[in-house]
């Protein structure tokens, strides 16, 4: 299973200067309680947004640099590549950014989304979501509250 995983408003955005537009700590637990334990693919830059290598995932990263080679990672050089690295998994995550989520929309065979209520201005965007390829089949509600400046729902898609 080709699961995309990402976090996107209502106009697509997905981050800006290679940040996240908001903080959602419950969006934060979903992606760590779906993803741990199993491969992440990922392009360089989204590797690079992060502090450290996400603890208990297999990082996979996709860079046209072939001499990138950040400790305790795989590096290839395209989807394919590695797709091909994760093809004995269960399930593998692709987790972003803007150009691999729209190569992989093809491939995947679920979106776990976390809509996120708002419009932003960006400069990284999540593929627009075919109704004719997906099927929106599950929904959780969340209101903004204390800890969330935005509302969002947690959306699962299957492709058809």
């Amino acid at each position: 299973m080709i699961t995309i995983i990402a976090a996107a408003s209502e106009n697509n955005a997905l981050g800006k200067n290679n940040d996240l537009l908001w903080h959602l700590p419950d969006d934060f637990k979903r992606f760590k309680i779906l993803t741990t334990g199993h491969h992440i693919i990922m392009g360089r830059k989204t590797f690079e947004s992060f502090p450290k290598p996400l603890p208990n995932r297999t990082h996979v990263i996709i860079t046209r640099n072939s001499n990138y080679q950040p400790e305790g990672c795989i590096v290839v050089n395209s989807l394919e590549a590695a797709l091909a690295f994760c093809s004995k998994e269960e399930e593998t995550y692709i987790i972003g950014g803007g150009e691999i989520y729209q190569q992989a929309m093809a491939v995947a065979d679920k979106i776990e989304l976390t809509r996120v209520y708002g419009n932003f201005e960006a400069d990284t965007f999540f593929p627009e979501i075919n109704n004719t390829d997906w099927e929106l089949c599950f929904e959780e509600n969340h209101p903004k509250d204390e800890k969330h400046q935005y509302a969002f729902s947690f959306q699962t898609f299957i492709k058809k």
